[in-house]
């Protein structure tokens, strides 16, 4: 029976503390007797000139008394260890789910013990309140499931502990002395390679058993239960062998649903596992020491990425190295000594033979079967899409590959003395117009499937733009953690540069023109990278807002976070409206610029405090013109996608914007400090600025539309104008609203001024990237 939350919440841990002391006094009390027994009851048999039947019995008899009470100690200290671990655990995770219980109450949520091990969260609304909105559930939901997954850790310990306990014990009354532990972390490290050992023929329940082991355990902070794991298994190649005939078993046309969902969390919580064990920095243990694998694991990888893998004698279809680990890469951040020679490597095997890992590929197969059960971006027979997935997920690794200078690399792995490879960055080399993508699918004949076809070619560029996410920012790219402390370093700020001039030069590698609608225009190979662009663009918008105008690389007023890009003037507008047509590129840029106009605005404005004047209200002005001209040029982007190329329709940029509210939340809390930082544990907004930008990013994008009569009639950006107009004139508004003492003859002319200003922009914004058509 597992534990509910209500036990967690109500059990009183202070007896397992009091159990915990009472055997370390037995361990202490054992000890001493032990040493008696050794050093004086033994030693004093061994030396006696014992004849005939006390020479056989009483010494014999003398023995086993004196190894019975090194066993009861070794058992006593087993059960100590255990159960100090167990007791340190579950007083943290008890801690914190009812710190997380008295926040979830405190915003007017009720904590609901579902009685399986989860909980749900739910709000009351009276009748006649407003509906709740989707940040709101998704909140609830967050509390639901950090809830619930703690619980599920309390219930792993204490299933590991009584296993261990049982074991130390042995059950049996009359002989002590069976498995011995020095820690709880002894205990489950045994289990998940008894149950690794196994391998196909585990059970679905014994599967779920070692998910649950590798999920609680294999991301702890001291990497100590993942080391020891991958070091149980053998090492890399049977770390591979492992973890290929489990994703073939649960992937094959015969696996169940169980079983595939097994595998799918196999390969998540090994990721993760993998990623902790090759880290070198990881923290000191309890124990003190430091736990990870040692660096010729990386190397042996690379060297087994080539050579084919076999864990049934006899397989017909055996897969190479790096197909294999590709599945695991795909999860966790890795360190870059560990992971970039290996994406390196890789790349460099993809330039030399686009088709080397895929002349083995189980053609005519189900897609899902592969080594990525996960079934995201491909069948993972291709393992250039698994690490520049990787590298998505581990943004030092990232920034390294695309920013230093690329090593060349032999077929087994090893480093090419002296020679240089024949591209200078990673950058160039896969923005190169003839770079060939694998189509990574199992079907058997895939170019008479336009559809699967045209969505498998998608599957490279995607990773790319998650590689470039993570490399530019700092952040894996799918994280909504928000941390303010991160700052953006001159490398990555170069590597920004690069990226919007490489595309403003070359705006023939995002096109999109699927529909054939634009004589002359094919769609770009690279298209399906535009999202991750736009979230680069979000992440960098004081540095596009500069270039808008030509602001200054040392402007106190439009701050950048970390190094300033130095974005070319012309370019920053060309790479947006190419970006801006996919929906959720222009949600994110919108949501970004809204929100750091509001904070340029409102931290412009608290600095003038009561002092402000009329005379003020151009200078207000000029501070939403950046902004407004962003917006234009996304009012005309989004035109072209629609009408131009009919890629995409209203209703897609409309609802994109829930996805990227996260932006508005990321950049507020950017701000120079004048504004608290909005953000608690679960990163929704708790201030008003956040929430008034909120709403008004998503009045704006619902605004932002243009129909067929308004096109016909040359006013396709009316609306658009409107909505720019009435986002930068809610940056004052909204502060006005919570700063009383400014005079209503100051407010008014800083409102016109602001309202004139964003019409003006929004015009030249629009007319910039509608004078750039055809690209």
């Amino acid at each position: 029976m597992s534990i509910t939350y209500r036990d967690l919440m109500q059990v009183g841990l202070d007896s397992l503390g009091t159990a915990v002391s009472d055997w370390k006094k037995a361990v202490d009390n054992l000890k001493q007797l032990e040493t008696d027994a050794r050093d004086g009851l033994k030693k004093k048999s061994d030396k006696a000139r014992w004849e005939g039947v006390n020479a056989g019995v009483t010494r014999q008899f003398v023995d086993r008394t004196a190894k019975e009470f090194a066993d009861l100690q070794a058992e006593a200290g087993s059960i100590h260890q255990v159960l100090d671990d167990a007791h340190r655990e579950l007083v943290a995770l008890q801690k914190s789910v009812r710190s997380l219980t008295k926040e979830a109450s405190d915003k007017g949520y009720t904590v609901r013990d579902n009685g399986d091990g989860t909980v749900s969260v739910d709000v009351h609304v009276s009748p006649g309140e407003t509906s709740e909105s989707d940040k709101a559930k998704e909140d609830r939901q967050h509390y639901a499931d950090t809830i619930s997954g703690k619980i599920a850790h309390a219930d792993d310990i204490d299933a590991s502990a009584r296993l261990a306990l049982s074991r130390a014990h042995g059950n049996d009354l009359y002989n002590a002395g069976h498995a011995t532990y020095g820690s709880l972390n002894d205990a489950q490290v045994e289990r998940a390679l008894e149950l690794a050992e196994k391998r196909e023929d585990m059970t679905d329940r014994e599967l779920a058993e070692l998910n649950r082991l590798l999920r609680h355990n294999g991301r702890e902070k001291d990497g100590e239960f993942a080391t020891e794991f991958f070091e149980g298994l053998g090492g890399p190649r049977q770390t591979l062998e492992f973890y290929g005939a489990m994703s073939i078993d649960g992937t094959g046309t015969d696996a169940s649903k169980t079983r595939l969902a097994g595998v799918q969390d196999l390969q998540r919580f090994m990721g993760h596992a993998l990623a902790n064990a090759t880290d070198p920095y990881t923290p000191q243990s309890v124990r003190g020491d430091r736990q990870h694998l040692p660096s010729w694991w990386g190397a042996e990888f690379r060297k087994l990425g080539t050579q084919e893998i076999e864990w049934d004698r006899g397989m017909m279809n055996k897969p190479l190295g790096y197909q294999v680990l590709g599945g695991l890469l795909r999860y966790g951040n890795y360190d870059p000594a560990f992971l970039t020679p290996i994406a390196e490597h890789v790349t460099q095997l993809h330039q030399d033979d686009p088709h080397r890992f895929m002349a083995n590929k189980p053609s005519g197969s189900d897609d899902r079967f592969g080594f990525n059960p996960s079934g995201r971006l491909g069948s993972g027979n291709d393992p250039l899409n698994s690490v520049l997935e990787a590298l998505g997920h581990s943004p030092e690794a990232a920034e390294q590959f695309f920013t230093q200078a690329p090593t060349a690399y032999n077929e087994d792995g090893t480093i090419t003395s002296g020679v240089k490879t024949d591209f200078t960055s990673y950058l160039d080399l896969f923005t190169d117009k003839d770079f060939e993508w694998a189509i990574d699918t199992n079907s058997g004949n895939v170019l008479a499937d336009e559809d699967k076809l045209t969505n498998a070619r998608t599957f490279g560029p995607d990773a790319l733009g998650h590689a470039l996410e993570a490399a530019t920012t700092g952040r894996p790219y799918d994280s909504d953690t928000v941390d303010p402390s991160i700052r953006h370093s001159d490398a990555q700020a170069k590597l920004v540069n690069d990226i919007v001039a490489r595309f403003a030069e070359h705006p023939e590698l995002l096109t999109h023109n699927m529909n054939g609608d634009l004589e002359d225009e094919k769609t770009g190979p690279l298209y399906a990278l535009r999202d991750s662009l736009g979230n680069i663009s979000a992440d960098y918008i004081g540095d596009f807002q500069r270039s808008m105008y030509g602001e200054s690389s040392d402007s106190k007023l439009f701050p950048t976070n970390g190094t300033p890009a130095e974005l070319g003037y012309g370019d920053a507008q060309k790479f947006l409206g190419l970006v801006g047509q996919d929906p959720d590129a222009y949600s994110a840029i919108t949501a970004a610029q809204q929100a750091y106009t509001a904070n340029v605005v409102q931290d412009f404005l608290a600095a003038e405090g009561k002092d402000l004047t009329p005379e003020d209200a151009a200078r207000v002005g000029d501070l939403v013109a950046p902004g407004a001209a962003i917006a234009g040029v996304m009012s005309n982007s989004r035109a072209d996608a629609i009408y131009d190329y009919h890629t995409a329709s209203n209703t897609e940029y409309n609802e994109a914007v829930a996805d990227n509210a996260k932006w508005v939340n990321r950049i507020v809390g950017l701000g120079t400090g004048s504004i608290p930082a909005p953000f608690s544990a679960a990163g929704e907004p708790v201030n008003w600025l956040a929430e008034d930008v909120t709403e008004s990013v998503v009045k704006s994008v619902e605004k932002d539309t243009t129909d067929e009569a308004e096109l016909n009639a040359g006013k396709e950006y009316s609306d658009g104008r409107a909505a720019a107009v009435d986002a930068s004139e809610a940056a004052v508004t909204t502060y006005f609203a919570h700063h009383r003492g400014i005079d209503a003859e100051t407010r008014d002319a800083i409102t016109r001024a602001v309202r004139t200003q964003a019409g003006v922009s929004h015009s030249d914004g629009a007319q910039w990237n509608s004078s750039g058509d055809g690209t």
